[in-house]
């Protein structure tokens, strides 16, 4: 699998899924404009990880947004398993306050197995955070709050997003994201 293999899929998971399922509302119109920057991180280390997504986060914040909206940094060769992805998360947090970008930037996290906190791992609302490979989405805060000041009722998205999951079914979502993945041999969700 190679790095051009993995932004192809994430592309059209996010054209396809993300909003063709308008699961972000907020994201159609920044990725249509050509201002969302989708990067596939080579590292194979979480320290190398960390790099990476530092480095993105300073490339960000030096871009204006009518540039660059946000960037998901794909990292297909690191934190493979959900549990270690999950811990990684706390650590890349306080690195981020560490950074003084909290209040500036946030992070989003997806990964192919993602799991809430009480559900159970085929749940269909787990799917919400799904994607073809695991994921650090760099946020602008600036660039949400104004996209939350003209949505109404931001607050019912997530569960919307849960009812629409659970209305196309565990079994259906699982397949299509093995769509995203298995295209080239990627990977294999069990």
């Amino acid at each position: 699998m190679s790095a051009a293999v993995a932004l192809e899929q994430t592309e059209r998971w996010l054209a396809e899924f993300v909003i063709g399922l308008n699961l972000c509302p907020f994201a159609g119109r920044p990725f249509k404009n050509g201002r969302v920057r989708i990067v596939v991180s080579t590292a194979a280390s979480e320290q190398a990880l960390t790099a990476d997504w530092l480095s993105e986060g300073e490339a960000l914040l030096a871009m204006p947004a009518v540039e660059v909206e946000t960037t998901l940094v794909v990292h297909p060769f690191v934190l493979q398993r959900f549990p270690d992805y999950n811990d990684y998360l706390w650590a890349a947090n306080e690195r981020l306050v560490e950074q003084g970008w909290e209040g500036e930037l946030q992070l989003a996290s997806f990964h192919p197995d993602y799991q809430f906190a009480g559900e159970g791992p085929h749940a269909a609302s787990n799917y919400t955070n799904r994607s073809p490979y695991p994921m650090l989405h760099l946020i602008r805060e600036d660039s949400l709050e104004r996209a939350l000041q003209n949505f109404d009722n931001p607050e019912e998205i997530p569960q919307r997003n849960i009812e629409l999951m659970e209305k196309l079914g565990a079994e259906q979502l699982r397949s299509q994201l093995l769509g995203y993945q298995n295209e080239n041999g990627s990977h294999d969700d069990a």
